[in-house]
């Protein structure tokens, strides 16, 4: 030890030098927005993704499939949100040792592309259809191509790791020819057929919809009810009556062809003051009253003249009334039984239209009564139709007006009895966000309930979603109901920019054509010219063959429904072999819940109709963004965040926070002042990295220590993060980033900020380099610094490889490491000591705190505690030294013998002098001349 110094150097000098302070270049200001890119620059220039592939060759597989977003638009939240989660799955399986590749992909084709181009065609007053098809389907593929390459590169911006290069895109040839190739094979095996039901069709976009591709929304409706004239009945009083009906569609009024009562229904005919007779359900007379009082000069009171069950009405008969126009009209309109017949609202009779509802077609297809097409694609009624014939939209609000041509016309014929407001929802197009109508058309469909080997393509369907794994779990009864209830699967539209439904139906049979010699050109014709080569010049002649005459058949010309086209990628993408990396089935499929009736459900199908299989082991989905308020985002309102503003002002790794931390498998929020909460949670995260990097400033494994001989704090917080080690591995393979993004951000705010580095600074700033303890804590912290960057990597990617990068600027990414090699140090009863003495601390401070407030003391270095116990074996087994550097106070005194129950603390300011070196307030500071004996010590050495 060196000479004792003079009381006057030691009393003045400054001995700052003699302090290991911590040490870095890594800054406490992120800057984001300007590294980020930089990086990113980096990744792409060493080929990242394939180092990866490389790492990880000969590794068990875990893949996920990603579900193609459509190549119409910026990226929105609910990308970056889907994206991150993807990219989480990915990078901890790829942590986890799995070699996990991730192909992005685009749903290219349908509707939403169409309608983006169409919508360029009217501002520019050009007419599509006058426009070649191969001329527009080049159009819709240049805009979908003109998408897919910007949403790439904001994808990419997110940190989103992955083929980037060769993404799968549904218009890509070699995509148009397989999911040709799976049509086929539904033809080939009998699971297609052609027939006429009512479907989801948009009079403004001319096209059939899926159920998927719908959204429902408020709106007011014209409300009627209808009489038409009973001429025959079993029952003598009905003669001469009325039947009334009640409906929100008065447009469907002209393609009436019967009305329905229910069997078990109750039912009365009403007469009032001017003799009329009405008849209606019991249950809904005076309802009925109500609404009819003030328009056809009756009072709301009725007496009845007769009762009876809905079963007497068989063989009653009505007129249309409008019959006076003949044919059509003309047609008497049985009353028949409908199982769907309630007494809810209306009348408890319901006018039936089978071209316009679907249990309208079933109940009338089982007494011979078959639609009329009466309504054409663009909602109007075919210019030959006897009422309104070439006129509508049905879907506008003033043509089903009680001022409209519907309802004047049955008000001249005396058969409206009311007319007024229902507000009610209604179906929309998600796209054009027009009202949608049932519609009856001929259209192509896969059968849900034919039979087959293995059973129904619905059992198929059903058993497979038992066997699937689902996170969470709730989303398995959600698609499990859809499946069960859902028709028959309607995989035709009328529309120009998709897959072609690429059969020849035989013009006198009316069967479709099934053979492989045909088929086999087909998709070599598509595969090498795509979708044109279809309804290219000669294309029926060549594909047909020798011997086969193109008139006897009929080219359809209708395309495959988009969900066709996406229940397809698990094909051409796991099972083409064009990405190696790939295999079938995946193991995980990711999306939002919406999917469970689009995207999970058409590949369910599409698999289960041709493999007797899910293409997927799992499936995750996650809830829906919404504004601070918990209101759905809508640029109308004015609400939305848009992702890519917030990279350019935050960074990613501020989104990519925000998204890990919510509770993903519920709806969630984001708003600014969300944002700078996850704002400050990162900064606190970033500081942990810059302290760990500071503080191992210059170490090596020389001075690395057994874990045998380590002070117990240091053993403990080993324990502790064994601890956190399990907790996230749980989280990784559950997907429970929630809670995988908690335990790490907790782990480093509690256990390790705001505890550990805190107790041990002044071990690290002012013990001798070669102290024991000071070595166990620096070993440790490489221990954390090794563990936490890989844990963090997949969540904050940029920042994680900033910091490996600061530390280890030749090592390469993090990217490429594994989960970290954690030692068998769990330790409970180590953690359950340290979990009392941590209470401990805490009610220390609880005490030292009002004497900070009153600035009775500035730092809780200028603290004595003493602790009394009950008895000796209530003491700490810490040292009085210990315990002092735990609570960081002056010193602790310990008592036995106290009557409380449990430790009693007191805290009491310290009257001695201040260690000029480490700031401790000691007694041996002032007879050592303004350094306590440690410091004296060390700078001594």
């Amino acid at each position: 030890m060196a000479d004792e110094p003079t009381t006057d150097v030691a009393a003045t000098r400054d001995w700052r030098d003699t302090v290991f302070l911590p040490k870095t270049a890594f800054p406490m200001k992120a800057g984001l927005p300007q590294k980020e890119p930089q990086i990113l620059a980096r990744w792409q220039a060493e080929d990242l993704y394939a180092r990866v592939r490389e790492s990880r060759a000969g590794r068990s597989k875990f893949i996920l499939h990603d579900g193609p977003p459509y190549a119409n638009g910026d990226m929105h939240i609910g990308h970056a949100l889907n994206h991150i989660l993807k990219d989480m799955v990915v990078r901890t399986q790829t942590l986890l040792g799995k070699d996990a590749p991730y192909v992005p992909g685009w749903d290219c084709h349908g509707l939403p592309i169409e309608w983006k181009v169409e919508e360029q065609y009217r501002k520019k007053k050009r007419n599509k259809d006058e426009v070649p098809a191969a001329e527009f389907r080049a159009e819709c593929r240049a805009y979908a191509q003109h998408w897919v390459d910007v949403q790439r590169e904001q994808l990419k911006r997110l940190g989103i790791g992955g083929n980037w290069d060769k993404p799968y895109l549904t218009m890509d040839p070699e995509a148009e020819a397989t999911i040709v190739s799976e049509l086929m094979k539904f033809a080939a095996s009998g699971q297609l057929y052609r027939g006429a039901k009512p479907v989801m069709w948009s009079p403004v976009e001319k096209t059939a919809l899926a159920e998927a591709e719908i959204e429902y929304e408020d709106v007011t409706s014209t409300q009627i009810d209808v009489a038409f004239e009973i001429v025959e009945s079993p029952i003598p009083e009905l003669v001469g009556a009325h039947a009334v009906i009640w409906t929100t569609t008065p447009w469907t009024i002209p393609v009436n062809q019967a009305i329905a009562y229910g069997e078990d229904v109750d039912y009365v005919l009403l007469e009032g003051d001017g003799g009329k007779r009405f008849l209606v359900a019991d249950a809904l007379d005076t309802a009925f009253g109500t609404r009819v009082a003030d328009q056809i000069g009756e009072t709301s009171v009725f007496k009845q003249v007769w009762e009876g069950k809905g079963s007497e009405l068989a063989g009653t008969i009505v007129r249309h009334p409008m019959h006076q126009l003949g044919g059509f009209f003309a047609t008497p309109r049985p009353l028949i039984p409908g199982h769907h017949v309630t007494t809810d609202a209306g009348t408890g009779l319901v006018h039936m239209a089978p071209d316009h509802g679907e249990e309208d077609f079933e109940v009338c297809k089982a007494h011979g009564i078959n639609p009329v097409f009466a309504v054409e694609g663009d909602g109007k009624y075919r210019a030959d139709w006897p009422w309104l014939g070439g006129q509508g939209s049905v879907i506008n609000p003033k043509f089903n007006a009680p001022e409209g041509p519907i309802c004047s016309d049955l008000r001249d014929a005396g058969a409206l009895l009311s007319a007024g407001d229902f507000r009610h929802s209604y179906p929309h197009s998600w796209r054009s966000k027009a009202r949608v109508i049932y519609r009856c058309t001929p259209q192509w469909f896969v059968p849900m309930d034919q039979a087959g080997e293995g059973g129904t393509l619905r059992d198929k369907a059903l058993a497979e979603l038992d066997r699937v794994r689902f996170t969470p779990e709730k989303g398995r009864n959600r698609i499990g109901s859809m499946v069960q209830d859902r028709p028959d699967w309607v995989l035709s539209r009328q529309r120009a920019w998709g897959v072609p439904i690429t059969l020849f139906v035989d013009r006198k049979s009316g069967q479709y054509l099934v053979d492989a010699e045909v088929n086999a050109r087909i998709v070599a014709a598509i595969r090498e010219g795509g979708v044109d080569a279809w309804t290219a010049d000669g294309a029926a002649a060549r594909f047909l063959g020798e011997g086969r005459n193109p008139d006897d058949y009929e080219q359809v010309t209708d395309i495959l429904d988009v969900w066709f086209d996406s229940g397809c990628t698990h094909v051409f993408t796991l099972e083409s072999g064009r990405w190696p990396e790939l295999r079938w089935p995946a193991d995980l499929y990711l999306e939002g819940s919406d999917q469970h009736r689009g995207w999970f459900q058409s590949s369910l199908l599409e698999s289960c109709g041709t493999r007797d299989r899910a293409p997927y082991d799992a499936v995750l989905t996650h809830g829906f963004t919404m504004d601070p308020k918990g209101m759905k985002m809508s640029k109308s309102l004015g609400n939305t965040v848009d992702p890519i503003k917030v990279m350019e002002v935050n960074g990613a790794d501020i989104i990519r926070l925000w998204a890990l931390s919510v509770d993903y498998t519920e709806d969630h929020r984001i708003g600014d002042e969300i944002l700078k909460g996850v704002a400050d949670g990162y900064r606190k995260l970033r500081n942990t990295f810059r302290y760990l990097l500071g503080a191992l400033d210059g170490f090596s494994d020389e001075e690395r220590v057994d874990m045998a001989e380590m002070p117990e704090l240091e053993r403990y917080m080993l324990s502790a993060l064994a601890m956190l080690d399990t907790e996230l591995r749980r989280a990784a393979t559950e997907y429970d980033f929630n809670a995988y993004t908690r335990a790490l951000t907790d782990f480093c705010n509690n256990d390790l900020s705001a505890f550990f580095f805190d107790i041990r600074k002044d071990s690290l700033y002012c013990d001798a380099a070669d102290d024991l303890k000071r070595r166990s804590y620096r070993t440790v912290l490489d221990i954390l610094f090794q563990a936490l960057v890989r844990y963090a990597a997949p969540v904050l990617v940029f920042t994680a490889e900033e910091v490996w990068g600061t530390r280890y600027p030749d090592a390469g990414s993090v990217h490429l490491l594994e989960w970290p090699e954690v030692g068998e140090w769990q330790d409970r009863r180590l953690a359950e000591i340290w979990t009392g003495y941590r209470t401990l601390r805490e009610q220390v401070t609880a005490e030292i705190e009002p004497m900070r407030r009153e600035k009775a003391v500035g730092s809780s270095l200028e603290v004595r505690i003493a602790l009394g116990f009950p008895d000796e074996a209530d003491r700490p087994m810490l040292s009085a030294d210990e315990l002092a550097e735990l609570f960081i106070v002056s010193e602790v005194v310990l008592d036995t013998g106290h009557v409380v129950a449990g430790p009693a603390v007191v805290a009491q300011r310290v009257a001695y002098d201040k260690c000029n070196r480490c700031w401790r307030l000691l007694p041996e500071v002032e007879a050592n001349a303004g350094l306590c004996a440690r410091c004296e010590e060390v700078v001594g050495e």
